[in-house]
């Protein structure tokens, strides 16, 4: 029997369902009215699931970003693209296997592809300390994205990290230094920029690969500028009050669409991106198609300039008026 990964207790209904088709299934010479079992409970399957996700709250779409069956990096580039390269080393200190980065083929799209690994067993989440990347991981995809612009590659960057590498080694090596290097250098990059938030889109970790033209999230993944728990054991000394941490972050693909902050949402399959690798990657890659499609028609300047003005419009502030009066500006959602 299926039983759920902590923190999912939410899908126990669904697994369920999934044991008993299981069940019957196994049998091949199956009744009529076994037959007409496993149809009515594939429909409430379908019914139970959708439900389900369709009410999930900030800290359950976190669980869900988080499962450890979820798409990476490395499954993407599998499934979705037709051929990549690896290319290592950020001919400073070493080779960070957190980030992954190399030239790639999408359609008719040469690219140069940049993103976060996680690994997917407990001896490569090691080796990629768990997707939180070194300095010298960023100062690779800095490396790399110099080389896509050289040679007019446009720039695909795939986020999926709690945060960068919080150890005392990266904070010696430059890690605040080297992501806000890397931020500034994607401000003015002349070519196209797409991120697309794939998993778990933590703090300046997510920030240091995440300035783009197109900015889009998996629909059950969080982009976030601290994690629920951190946001918790800051604000409430706990990690008990993640769940209350994660209502009030407001970080869910839903949220951040309402305030401006990214452009598109992928929809993923039912269930999440997990039940179904090969249908979350086409579905990717129709939207990195048609976005490729359209920003490689711009020119180098118009790419910066679409760059800077949508980060400038992020946000909500008040505006002091010459007759004293206030006037609320940017990006607004409701309360």
């Amino acid at each position: 029997m299926t039983t759920t990964p902590p923190g999912f207790e939410f899908e126990q209904p669904i697994l369920d369902i999934e044991n008993q088709l299981r069940i019957l299934e196994k049998n091949d010479s199956r009744t009529e009215s076994e037959h007409e079992q496993v149809r009515n409970l594939r429909r409430k399957w379908t019914e139970t699931t959708r439900e389900t996700y369709s009410n999930l709250t900030p800290w359950q779409i976190v669980q869900v970003a988080r499962h450890k069956d979820r798409p990476y990096t490395k499954d993407y580039l599998n499934l979705a693209f037709d051929e990549f390269i690896e290319l290592h080393g950020d001919k400073f200190f070493g080779d960070d296997r957190a980030m992954l980065t190399g030239f790639a083929k999408l359609g008719r799209h040469k690219v140069m592809v940049v993103g976060h690994q996680k690994g997917r067993t407990y001896r490569e989440r090691a080796a990629c300390h768990f997707g939180c990347a070194h300095p010298e991981g960023y100062r690779k995809s800095m490396s790399k994205m110099k080389l896509a612009e050289k040679y007019k590659l446009p720039v695909i960057c795939f986020i999926d990290t709690p945060g960068a590498y919080p150890g005392v080694g990266a904070e010696e090596r430059g890690q605040a230094q080297v992501i806000a290097e890397s931020m500034f250098l994607m401000s003015q990059l002349e070519t196209p920029v797409i991120c697309v938030v794939i998993g778990e889109g933590g703090s300046g970790g997510a920030l240091g690969i995440g300035v783009g033209n197109r900015i889009a999230m998996l629909q059950y993944s969080y982009y976030s500028v601290i994690s629920p728990e951190g946001c918790a054991g800051i604000l409430w000394k706990s990690h008990q009050y993640a769940s209350k941490a994660a209502d009030a972050l407001r970080f869910t693909s839903s949220h951040l669409s309402k305030l401006g902050v990214i452009d598109d949402v992928i929809e993923e399959p039912l269930g999440g991106a997990h039940r179904d690798h090969h249908q979350m990657a086409s579905r990717l890659k129709s939207y990195l198609t048609k976005s490729l499609d359209q920003l490689v028609k711009l020119s180098p300047e118009s790419l910066v300039n679409d760059r800077y003005e949508k980060f400038r419009k992020m946000g909500t502030y008040l505006e002091l008026m010459a007759d004293g009066s206030t006037e609320t500006r940017g990006a607004s959602v409701d309360s």
